[in-house]
C-alpha cells in the first residue's frame, strides 16, 4: 500500500486513487472492476429461517432511519418501526441549510422564529414521507441534538452568502460563528440544552411532527399513527419538564386547531449516567425511555468515541479489553445504568416502553441482555435487521431452556 502516491498493489496489478474496485462485505474479498449488485432481499431459507425467528422472539425490532429509502429498506427486511429518527440530518440538506443558518445567527426571538417557519413545512414533508413508509407502525423522532457549531460555514463564499442574507457584515457572522466553539461540544450546548435556550426549535419541530401525523391519519383511517417525540440528552427531570411543557403546548394546540383526535407521547434519551440513575424522577415526565448507549458508553467510560482508537489497540493487546466497548454494550459498567433504569422507571410507570438505539442494537450479545433486562425492543441499521431479529429469537430460547 503506497499511500504517499495513491496507489497499492494487489495479485500483479497495479491499483491508483479512482480505479473502481468491488468488495465483498461478507468475505472481505477485493475483485477488480465494477461487479453488478442487486437489492439485499429476505427470500427462500433466509426468509423461512426469519419467519422461525419471529415466531419465538419477544422482542421487537425497530430502525435506526432518516429518510424514507431507509425507511423502507428496513421494512423489507422486517422492522416494526423507526426507534430513532435524528431530525438534524435533515437540516444538512442544500435547500434547508441556509434557513437553518440564518436561525442561528440570528439576534431575536421573532427573527429565530422566522427563519425557522421557512423550515417547517419542509420537516413537515419529512415526517408525513417517513410515517407513509412505515405503514402506521410507531416512529420515534429525536428532537435537535447536535450542537449549533456543526451547522456553520467554514468556507469564505458561504460566510459572505450567510452574511448577505442577513444584514450582516463579514466580520460579524465570523464573531458568531467563533462565539459557537467549545472546547468539548459532545458535552456541550447541545440535545435539550438547546430546547431550553430556544425553545422556539423544539416549538417548530413539534409543530412539523403533529402536522404531518394529521395528515397521514386522514389519508389512511385504518392506520393508528401515535407520534413518538424524544427529547435528547436529559439529565435532570426538570429540564425534560420544561421542554416537555413547551411541547404539549405546541401539539395540543394544533390538535386543536386541525378538531381531530391523536394520541402521542413525549419520552427521552437515556444517554446519560445521571438520568439512568434518577431514571425514577424522570419517569414522571417521560412516557418512554429509549437508551442512546452511544454516548452512555461514551460517559459512563469517560473517553470519547472519535479518540479511542488512539489507545483501545494498547487495551486490546494488555488484555484489559477484550472488545470494542462501543462495539459490544458494557453489560457490567454501561449495562448495569441500564438496568437500574429499567427497573426504576417502571416502578413509577410500569407500563412505558423501553428501547435502545445505539449502535449495539444490531449486536448480538448486546440484544440477548436487552432481552434479559426486559426491553421492549431494540433499534439498530436498516441492514443489521435481520440479524437482531435472530438475535431476539435465540435470546427467547436460551431463556426457556
Amino acid at each position: 500500500m503506497d499511500e504517499e502516491n495513491k496507489k497499492f498493489e494487489l495479485a500483479g496489478k497495479t491499483f491508483h486513487e479512482g480505479d473502481p474496485i468491488s468488495i465483498d462485505g461478507t468475505t472481505g474479498n477485493i475483485y477488480d472492476g465494477i461487479i453488478p449488485t442487486v437489492d439485499a432481499q429476505i427470500a427462500g431459507d433466509f426468509d423461512r429461517i426469519m419467519n422461525w425467528a419471529d415466531k419465538y422472539r419477544t422482542l421487537k425490532v425497530r430502525t435506526n432511519a432518516d429518510t424514507p429509502a431507509d425507511a423502507k429498506k428496513a421494512r423489507e427486511l422486517g422492522a416494526e418501526g423507526i426507534g430513532l429518527c435524528r431530525t438534524e440530518h435533515m437540516f444538512f440538506e442544500e435547500s434547508r441549510i441556509a434557513a437553518f443558518r440564518e436561525m442561528i445567527c440570528s439576534d431575536t426571538v421573532e427573527e429565530r422564529e422566522a427563519a425557522l417557519e421557512k423550515i417547517l413545512p419542509m420537516q413537515q414533508a419529512d415526517f408525513e414521507a417517513l410515517y407513509e413508509a412505515l405503514e402506521g407502525n410507531p416512529v420515534t423522532i429525536r428532537f435537535l441534538d447536535p450542537p449549533l457549531h456543526e451547522f456553520v460555514p467554514t468556507e469564505e463564499d458561504d460566510i459572505k452568502k450567510l452574511a448577505d442574507a442577513q444584514g450582516k457584515s463579514v466580520e460579524d457572522i465570523k464573531n458568531i460563528i467563533a462565539s459557537l466553539h467549545e472546547f468539548n461540544p459532545m458535552m456541550g450546548h447541545r440535545g435539550c440544552r438547546l430546547a431550553v435556550t430556544y425553545p422556539e426549535i423544539a416549538k417548530m419541530q413539534t409543530r412539523a411532527v403533529i402536522r404531518a401525523a394529521i395528515n397521514v391519519q386522514k389519508a389512511h383511517a385504518d392506520w393508528n399513527v401515535v407520534p413518538e417525540i424524544m427529547i435528547p440528552l436529559v439529565g435532570e427531570v426538570k429540564e425534560l419538564k420544561y421542554v416537555k411543557d413547551v411541547v404539549v403546548a405546541a401539539a395540543d394546540e394544533e390538535i386543536k386547531a386541525a378538531g381531530v383526535e391523536l394520541k402521542y407521547e413525549v419520552g427521552t434519551m437515556i444517554e446519560i449516567p445521571r438520568a439512568a440513575l434518577t431514571a425514577d424522577e424522570i419517569a414522571k415526565e417521560a412516557e418512554f425511555f429509549c437508551f442512546g448507549t452511544n454516548d452512555l458508553t461514551q460517559m459512563t467510560f469517560g473517553f470519547s468515541r472519535d479518540d479511542a482508537g488512539k489507545f483501545l489497540g494498547a487495551y486490546y493487546d494488555k488484555k484489559i479489553f477484550e472488545n470494542d466497548p462501543f462495539a459490544k454494550l458494557d453489560q457490567i459498567g454501561v449495562g448495569k445504568l441500564m438496568e437500574m433504569a429499567v427497573k426504576m422507571g417502571k416502578s413509577v410507570r410500569p407500563d412505558m416502553h423501553l428501547g435502545i438505539c445505539g449502535e449495539h442494537g444490531g449486536d448480538p450479545t448486546s440484544v440477548e441482555f436487552c432481552h434479559k433486562i426486559g426491553l421492549s425492543y431494540v433499534s439498530c441499521s436498516p441492514f443489521r435487521v435481520p440479524i437482531a431479529r435472530l438475535a431476539a429469537a435465540q435470546a427467547a430460547i436460551n431463556e426457556k431452556k
